[in-house]
């Protein structure tokens, strides 16, 4: 049994090698012509005619310009999923590269570019190595990661997703904090959930000379945004991660006007979804207090996002061990939890799954801007890894 799965990793490597270059004009194109998210039509038919030029025909749409691509082995067996996503982030790019975005203010900041290349590789290897697919691979291309309610969200209500049962998820994520050729685990609770918060405090405007006749929406303002830390720091558990943040403020006073309202956006993340309801619920009651207690009003709307994601313990220990193999012991590391969202969540409330991370940083190449920055970018010799890991996973997964 080892020395077999040893010669389907040195197969694997070999044809991953051979096909790096291919798919690193792949992951170029994409990232000069990135779409935001619920826009990728173009990133779609692309997709669609690279995997029929592979000979997948099989393909269906999900959630309007995503795809589900089918890959059935030599032989039959068990089912399962590799994701990736397909969207861009509203940011201009700045990286001078001849590559570089073409839809100007649109671009491959998290890496979906390489997510999808890596994708495309890893369908080429078990297309050539089918003989030794025992089983069924479906290729999932998500798009709209990156927005409420997320891609995921709508692709699990398609009649051809939920036709699949419940399978083992598997996806894959770049970080450029990681060195290249690292690859990351993390088993159990692993990625925070994401809601969205929109506060309003009105207050009575004034001149900032005489406050006594205004309801000073801006100082109230101020008050809140304290207190409301008390929702991490007192009320969560300490065994529980949480995160309150503000990040958007707008007083439309002047230097002598107390404005009329006070407008507020920031985001809470935790990895429990009971305290997730109880949180929200005990922010509003507090914010609303708050703000009448000093004689103003508060309204707080919630938009709420993605679940925590959770890796299962199982595959995921079963997926390290397998990783080990194929790069080494000394190129797969344990994580810490990440406070980040990914609707890749939605799929781990429902099904076995697990999400690994892809080292793509170079500090000797000058490649470690962080994800969602305009001089975001991958060291490429990650695209020969991340295929061929993919695919490796997977054929191993479905023959144990």
């Amino acid at each position: 049994m080892i020395s077999s799965v040893m010669t389907l990793g040195e197969k694997i490597k070999q044809k991953a090698r051979e096909l790096a270059p291919k798919y690193i004009d792949v992951r170029r194109y994409l990232h000069a012509h990135p779409e935001l998210s619920f826009q990728e039509f173009d990133t779609c038919r692309y997709l669609k005619d690279q995997l029929l030029k592979l000979g997948v025909n099989d393909i269906h749409s999900v959630a309007n310009t995503g795809l589900l691509a089918t890959i059935k082995g030599g032989k039959e067996g068990r089912q399962l999923v590799l994701r990736s996503d397909m969207d861009a982030l509203p940011i201009l790019e700045t990286n001078d590269v001849e590559f570089a975005s073409r839809n100007e203010g649109v671009m491959h900041a998290c890496g979906h570019d390489a997510h999808m290349s890596s994708l495309l590789l890893c369908a080429e290897i078990l297309i050539d190595l089918k003989e030794e697919l025992r089983g069924t691979v479906h290729l999932l291309f998500q798009p709209a990661e990156e927005l409420m309610p997320g891609g995921a969200s709508l692709v699990m209500k398609e009649p051809v997703y939920q036709k699949l049962g419940q399978l083992p998820h598997i996806g894959q994520h770049v970080r450029p904090d990681l060195p290249v050729g690292t690859i990351g685990f993390r088993p159990g609770k692993f990625m925070a959930s994401m809601d969205e918060l929109f506060l309003t405090i009105k207050g009575k405007g004034g001149h900032a000379a005489m406050p006594e006749n205004a309801v000073d929406s801006v100082l109230i303002a101020s008050h809140i945004i304290v207190a409301a830390q008390q929702l991490v720091s007192r009320m969560a558990s300490p065994k529980t991660p949480s995160v309150l943040s503000f990040g958007k403020v707008i007083a439309d006073g002047a230097i002598n006007v107390l404005p009329d309202e006070v407008y507020i956006e920031g985001t809470f993340r935790t990895m429990d979804e009971a305290w997730r309801s109880s949180a929200l619920k005990k922010l509003n009651k507090m914010v609303v207090a708050m703000a009448e207690s000093m004689g103003a009003t508060a309204e707080l709307k919630i938009k709420h996002g993605y679940p925590h994601l959770i890796n299962d313990q199982s595959l995921t220990s079963e997926l390290r061990v397998n990783a080990i193999s194929f790069v080494g012991k000394e190129n797969v590391i344990g994580l810490d939890q990440w406070m980040a969202s990914e609707d890749f969540s939605y799929y781990s409330h429902e099904h076995p799954s697990c999400f690994y991370m892809l080292g793509v940083g170079n500090s000797d190449k000058n490649i470690d801007s962080g994800l969602h920055t305009s001089t975001f970018n991958i060291d490429e010799s990650a695209l020969e890894i991340g295929g061929g890991l993919m695919a490796f996973l997977a054929i191993s997964k479905l023959r144990d």
